[in-house]
């Protein structure tokens, strides 16, 4: 595994993304990888760590989300015979097993807030200290940090410590959605299926048609890369892509159905030349008459329109109109803000 696990597809953020780990795989800088759950962010610190000079040396990775506060802190850095109830001899941290290589942190924006103080001193002193040891020792490790959340909003929650976010957002990494770049799904395709008809025995996975491929690429992916992965283990043991397909669709209405029948419902927003680009009805002077300018202001009145009244069905839900719209949360705040989208006076 030379260069890590693939990087597969074709979109522009998957090529700015190769073209930044061959930018700071050398740096040993800190670096945050975000995106939503399944996108494939150890995929990154795994080519990070191969194209690194520490490659060869351990990788270690910690699920933050998936201890407890009191396992956690002995999982990072240790702990000394008798220093708990039950510590019956000496363990090596995960800070002292990685020392020379990469430690992973996986889902960082679920540590604990008291263990990010103590994750904060190991970043700036270099040194940390088993459980019930008086002792500090050298630790010479290149955090990679992981999150689903958005970081900077859980500092203005003060569920994170904006020092430690600062401490290690030094490179940042996004893997946008898969309903975000859906020029990469059948490259993703492709690859599995190699992968598991070689893995399962030969057993063939039926390359999808072109219908199916389109309703794939309609389909919204909240479990991104991972639930494509188990879309395709499913088409290989039944041997069929209808029964797929049909769960996906019905997944799909589900989730942009909307039940409301209130009286003042939001109008469907009515698109036509003059409603996109001419002020009061009438076109600019010929003058002044750019194809360039038009194109520009009439898909920001498009996109404002649709996503008011996304906004405005779903009764200002961000989390909900995110799905409808197919475009992450942090993409829909900014185009509310950019657009100036205002929500109605109550």
């Amino acid at each position: 595994m030379q260069n890590g696990p693939p990087i597969i597809g074709v979109s522009p953020a998957i090529e700015r993304i190769r073209d930044l780990i061959n930018h700071v795989a050398d740096t040993g800088l800190n670096i945050v990888i975000s995106g939503e759950t399944g996108v494939g962010k150890e995929v990154i610190a795994q080519n990070l760590y191969q194209k690194s000079p520490r490659r060869g040396k351990p990788f270690v990775k910690v699920n933050c989300a998936a201890l407890p506060e009191g396992l956690l802190e002995s999982e990072l850095y240790g702990y000394e015979r008798g220093a708990f109830t039950g510590a019956e001899q000496k363990r090596k941290g995960k800070f002292e097993l990685a020392n020379g290589g990469v430690l992973f942190l996986d889902e960082i924006g679920d540590m604990p807030i008291l263990l990010q103080s103590k994750l904060l001193h190991v970043l700036q002193s270099g040194e940390f200290a088993p459980l019930g040891s008086e002792k500090e020792f050298k630790t010479d490790t290149w955090l990679i940090a992981a999150t689903n959340h958005d970081l900077e909003d859980e500092i203005k929650k003060q569920k994170f410590r904006e020092d430690l976010y600062y401490r290690l957002n030094i490179i940042k990494f996004y893997i946008p959605p898969l309903r975000e770049r859906i020029e990469d799904i059948p490259h993703l395709i492709n690859y599995y299926i190699e992968m598991y008809t070689s893995q399962y025995n030969n057993r063939s996975i039926l390359q999808p048609n072109s219908r199916i491929l389109q309703k794939l690429s309609d389909y919204h992916w909240p479990g991104n890369v991972r639930e494509l992965q188990n879309v395709l283990k499913r088409v290989l043991v039944l041997g069929t892509w209808d029964e797929i397909i049909g769960e996906l669709d019905y997944n799909s209405n589900r989730s942009t159905n909307t039940v409301s029948h209130e009286p003042n419902q939001a109008k469907t927003p009515q698109f036509t030349p003059q409603s996109l680009f001419f002020e009061n009805g009438r076109a600019p002077s010929l003058e002044s008459f750019s194809l360039k300018e038009i194109k520009k202001t009439a898909l920001d009145k498009i996109e404002k329109e649709a996503i008011a009244y996304v906004l405005e069905k779903t009764g200002w839900n961000r989390s909900r109109a995110s799905k409808i719209l197919k475009i992450s949360y942090k993409t829909l705040l900014y185009k509310i803000s950019d657009l100036g989208i205002q929500p109605p006076l109550t």
